[in-house]
């Protein structure tokens, strides 16, 4: 059995090492914003929640000619209750989750990368008149090789 590469290990400077990796990669940004961004969606996806749950599935139900809660709404087949009431509040609860993120995300994101993108083209320079030539001899040589193809 070969002992010398045993030797070699240092368990001390290993979990060292390992502890330092970790620490690089937990405390990137990027790995924190995600964090902080998991976090919010979850209080979030609770607050949205409590609001289907408490005030308008309720408000629903009163639209309902029955005195029944949503939660009790069922059919009974073949003797097995189906309770839709609480499924129509979870679809409920996932369109408003859903259109909360496509105002986030298309809306006001969409509207960010928008004007990035326009502050970028703005901020390009102008070609010189030596580009602009060298741009049209490209054009032209790509115009003659697609028509030789």
């Amino acid at each position: 059995m070969d002992t010398s590469r045993l030797t070699q290990i240092n368990p001390a400077k290993m979990g060292l090492t390992l502890f330092d990796e970790f620490k690089s990669f937990a405390f990137k940004g990027n790995v924190v914003d995600l964090a902080v961004g998991v976090i919010i969606g979850a209080a979030f996806g609770k607050i949205v929640d409590s609001l289907v749950k408490n005030i308008i599935m309720p408000l629903i139900s009163t639209l309902s000619p029955s005195d029944q809660s949503y939660t009790t709404w069922h059919w009974i087949v073949r003797g097995k209750e189906i309770p839709y009431g609480l499924f129509l509040g979870e679809i409920v609860n996932f369109l408003i989750v859903a259109l909360a993120l496509f105002i986030f995300i298309v809306k006001f994101l969409g509207w960010l990368l928008k004007s990035r993108k326009n502050e970028e083209v703005a901020a390009t320079p102008a070609l010189t008149k030596d580009q602009e030539l060298l741009t049209e001899i490209r054009n032209l040589l790509e115009s003659r090789a697609g028509g030789a193809a």
